[in-house]
């Protein structure tokens, strides 16, 4: 049995329940940093928790409707002695992949990296944007 978050919109439940694909959730299961998802009139916003990366650390995809996020750093700090090396190695990452709403334009997703936080803007497509329309009977 799988949980599923709802929260009343169709849209948002596709992205905040993420892919169900098994080799995505299998990928993408180790350290996994909170996300905020944000929706106005005009896009959605993706916000990514991770200080301490660089911009280069990313690596941000987008197949088949289904938008990745991974980064990975390697951190080594060397100190030598007298007759020995000391090494202490970090290994760090994560993946965390969204459904992307058709309503989403994907020719004008952009990230930014600031302050700790990496932000992801997918623009609604000009259509989406409709709030609506007069229909005329006939």
């Amino acid at each position: 049995m799988t949980l599923i978050k709802w929260t009343g919109n169709p849209v948002l439940n596709e992205m905040l329940n993420g892919v169900h694909r098994s080799d995505y959730r299998e990928n993408c299961q180790a350290n996994r940093p909170a996300a905020n998802i944000i929706e106005d009139e005009k896009a959605f916003s993706i916000e990514l928790a991770v200080p301490g990366m660089a911009k280069n650390d990313f690596n941000i995809k987008l197949e088949d409707d289904i938008l990745s996020i991974s980064a990975e750093m390697k951190d080594q700090d060397e100190k030598n002695g007298l007759n020995y090396t000391r090494r202490e190695f970090r290994y760090d990452g994560f993946c965390r992949s969204f459904s992307i709403p058709e309503i989403v334009d994907q020719d004008k997703i952009r990230a930014d990296y600031k302050n700790g936080v990496l932000s992801i803007k997918l623009p609604k497509s000009e259509e989406a944007k409709v709030k609506g329309r007069a229909i005329s009977v006939s």
